[in-house]
């Protein structure tokens, strides 16, 4: 238990670290004060274009990436490392949804739950995550509704692949923690779908 705690600060420290912010001064500009005032991916990309948002993107993955590789590479087995993962990996979801020296304002925790899964996930529930992410994209141009499906891969994972490990209820609630997260992070968006008034990527709304 001792070191699931220690997992959680080490991500959250991790998590602060907000590429969003970062890029946003590099531009001059404070990206909490443009757009939709999230310092994130998505945000980046509508208010400073590609470029900054790519940065902004691989910064987000590589400061979850780091620390959860660490733990695998540390623990070789997947009962020693999995829900340590997990835990690392929910206090950089939390670390960059509420970075303490940015006042707790900061992303939506997407891009660094895309990291975990990448990090953690069997690679079939990567490849169709990615290919179900895509597709609703390019379908309904609504990053925000790609988003809530990506939320659901670390449970699905967890239910798939951990659910004769002795440890499941543990790791399952953890892994549905970061679809809470998610979607409480995303509740106006959801109510924006819900309306029909939700930004697309590209074109009206």
């Amino acid at each position: 238990m001792a070191w699931n705690f220690i997992c959680l600060v080490i991500g959250y420290f991790c998590g602060c670290i907000s590429s969003g912010y970062i890029v946003g001064k590099i531009y001059h500009i404070d990206i909490r004060d443009k757009g939709s005032g999230n310092a994130g991916t998505t945000n980046v990309l509508r208010t400073l274009g590609k470029l900054p948002a790519l940065l902004t993107f691989a910064g987000d993955l590589l400061k979850a990436i780091i620390p959860v590789l660490i733990i695998r590479l540390a623990l070789d087995t997947p009962d020693g490392w999995y829900l340590l993962c997990l835990y690392m990996g929910l206090g950089v979801v939390l670390g960059h949804n509420y970075p303490f020296y940015l006042k707790f304002k900061g992303g939506k925790g997407i891009a660094v739950t895309s990291a975990v899964i990448l990090s953690t996930a069997h690679p079939l529930v990567i490849l169709a995550g990615l290919l179900i992410f895509i597709a609703v994209v390019a379908v309904t141009r609504y990053v925000s509704l790609g988003s809530l499906f990506v939320a659901w891969y670390i449970p699905a994972n967890t239910i798939i692949f951990y659910r004769e490990n002795p440890l499941f209820i543990h790791m399952i609630v953890v892994s549905l923690l970061f679809t809470a997260f998610a979607y409480f992070q995303h509740r106006q968006n959801i109510v924006r779908l819900l309306h029909g008034s939700e930004n697309k990527l590209w074109g009206n709304k």
